[in-house]
């Protein structure tokens, strides 16, 4: 996440560690910290009760930002964060959504809004009780189901809110 949009809002009323693959200049605010690491290869970097990815996995395995190729790079990232939310916390992740799973080369990666149930972390230790998207038109659909997502959709936008059971 940006630091001058989530990460500082957080910072104002909790600590927060920024994890990221490229080397970040330490923070002169006392609530930021940052970490180096890569989201593909699972690390001892503790747990936590709050966890956001926010427009990031996407990116994981592309080369784009120093990580290395790895094709499956997302999965990995995604399995690395459940396992990095404790026992009753939560994962916020968002990504852009469309019809099918796609690979735009040295850009992103577009998933289909399903896709991420499809993971064996996710359905083993993770419940969605919120689910909101913005479509192609730009309409927010807050607090919505799963189902309701246009299956025409070309290029949105979701954030999945979800509880990790155990």
């Amino acid at each position: 996440s940006r630091i001058d949009g989530f990460v500082a809002h957080v910072a104002s009323y909790r600590e927060i560690e920024v994890v990221d693959v490229r080397p970040l200049p330490k923070s002169e605010h006392e609530n930021i910290t940052f970490r180096q690491a890569d989201l593909m290869n699972a690390q001892d970097l503790g747990q936590t009760d709050s966890l956001s990815c926010l427009h990031a996995i996407e990116h994981v395995g592309l080369g784009r930002y120093t990580d290395p190729f790895d094709i499956n790079g997302h999965i990995k990232g995604i399995t690395n964060l459940v396992s990095l939310v404790s026992k009753g916390g939560r994962l916020y992740i968002s990504f852009p959504i469309g019809q099918a799973d796609e690979l735009h080369f040295n850009a992103h990666r577009v998933f289909h809004v399903t896709s991420i149930f499809d993971l064996p972390s996710i359905q083993q230790h993770m419940t969605l009780p919120r689910f909101d998207y913005v479509n192609d038109s730009g309409d927010l659909h807050l607090d919505t189901s799963v189902t309701e997502v246009d299956k025409a959709i070309k290029y949105g936008c979701v954030i999945y809110t979800f509880d990790k059971s155990n």
